[in-house]
């Protein structure tokens, strides 16, 4: 069953591909990369919730596995987007793809808690690599008037890919085991191959703007220099803090509700209707992101993630406990896309891969944090709403970030 759904999406994107313009090809191309990205982040939070039942993991445990894959997430990001800046965007990002196929399906193999964690941190690293490059690719090559509005439609492939792996998770799991689900995501290596022969088309390497190509601390330093100072350490605090929230917050979603009372069918049923949210949330910031600008969009949608998490923690009714997880997936996710659209455009070509990579890096320290955090938390006892309190936190600390320090860059360029 699963195979067919995979075969179908493979098959839907060379369909699309052939009948659309040469920028939406690149969007539809990469966007499907992301999908099966996105199957595999998505998956995790149920995988956790199976193993840890399997292998009678504590919650710290099962914190770190989350954890160690951002870890690996935050080293492929600063590595990968820094060698997409000296060598091929494109081979990078297929080189990136296939690290993360390859050993998503390896990691099926094991049977026991620490192989896991080890392949676990070898899929990240891929993971971590293509996000950032992927974004980059499509913003320097879709037109200006329309260019946030394309990264934000690119992110939203991330709500398909969550909706796959939600259906998968609650229809396969529970009957065949989390295994038959990980190798679900691992056919991406297939999608690869399509993907290169895409890139080589319809993807325009940056002219680079310097005789030569800048070192590691040469770009590193452009970073930090007057020009460019403000913008990234801003960066990196919002990176840190929207992903220290979002892996605290998502991959814990199904034992949360486990933790409230509910089945483990029960709880991946309900984190299935709550992801139904993902890509209005999407789509509602892809159109606001061009009408109002990349500032006020991402503040919005990161205020609205804020609000959303403290009803989600202190809610108790299934009805409520539904419509506050809906709500969290609409304005967190809608956020992730307009971030996504608004960190490369702080940079020149010639750093952009780096300073997109390394914001994304740090971000990732956060995404080690936040699930080891939430698993101790819950290993002292600490109540539900308190923890989500922290979440709620966080996220307004990054809006105040975007807004007293971030500058607008609707329809603008930087060479």
């Amino acid at each position: 069953m699963f195979i067919v759904c995979l075969d179908t999406i493979i098959f839907g994107a060379i369909i699309l591909q052939k009948t659309t313009s040469s920028y939406h090809k690149l969007l539809i191309s990469t966007g499907f990369a992301w999908l099966f990205d996105a199957m595999d982040v998505g998956m995790l939070s149920f995988v956790i919730t199976a193993v840890a039942k399997e292998w009678q993991l504590t919650s710290a445990q099962s914190g770190l596995i989350g954890s160690i894959g951002s870890l690996g997430m935050a080293v492929g990001a600063i590595v990968l987007g820094t060698l997409a800046d000296r060598y091929s965007r494109q081979n990078i990002l297929i080189i990136s793809l296939l690290i993360f196929s390859i050993f998503n399906g390896l990691s099926a193999l094991v049977s026991s808690y620490i192989p896991f964690l080890v392949f676990r941190f070898i899929v990240g690293f891929g993971l971590g690599g293509e996000l950032p490059v992927a974004s980059t690719i499509v913003s320097e090559n879709a037109p200006e008037a329309v260019r946030g509005r394309t990264v934000v439609l690119l992110e939203s492939f991330w709500a398909g890919g969550w909706l796959v792996a939600a259906l998968i998770s609650y229809l396969l799991i529970p009957r065949y085991g989390w295994q038959v689900a990980v190798v679900a995501t691992s056919l991406a290596a297939i999608y690869a191959l399509f993907l290169r022969s895409s890139l080589k088309r319809h993807a325009v390497e940056p002219v680079k703007t310097s005789p030569k190509k800048l070192s590691f601390k040469a770009r590193l330093a452009e970073l930090f220099s007057t020009d460019h100072r403000q913008a990234t350490i801003m960066l990196w605090l919002v990176w840190f803090l929207v992903v220290f929230s979002y892996y605290g917050m998502f991959l814990w979603l199904p034992s949360v509700l486990v933790i409230r009372g509910y089945t483990i069918v029960q709880s991946f049923g309900y984190v299935l209707v709550m992801t139904l949210a993902q890509l209005p949330g999407y789509f509602v910031a892809a159109w606001l992101i061009e009408k109002w600008g990349r500032k006020p969009t991402l503040v919005l949608f990161l205020c609205g993630t804020a609000i959303a998490a403290i009803v989600f923690g202190w809610s108790h009714s299934l009805a409520m406990l539904i419509i506050s997880g809906m709500a969290l997936s609409f304005f967190n996710l809608g956020a992730w896309g307009a971030l996504y659209a608004y960190s490369p455009e702080q940079y020149p070509a010639i750093v952009r891969g780096t300073g997109t990579g390394m914001a994304a890096g740090i971000g990732r320290v956060g995404g080690i944090v936040g699930p080891l955090l939430v698993g101790f938390l819950l290993e002292i006892k600490v109540a539900i709403p308190v923890i989500f309190i922290i979440f709620f936190l966080a996220i307004l600390c990054a809006a105040a970030a975007v807004h007293f320090f971030g500058v607008e860059t609707k329809q603008t360029t930087k060479s």
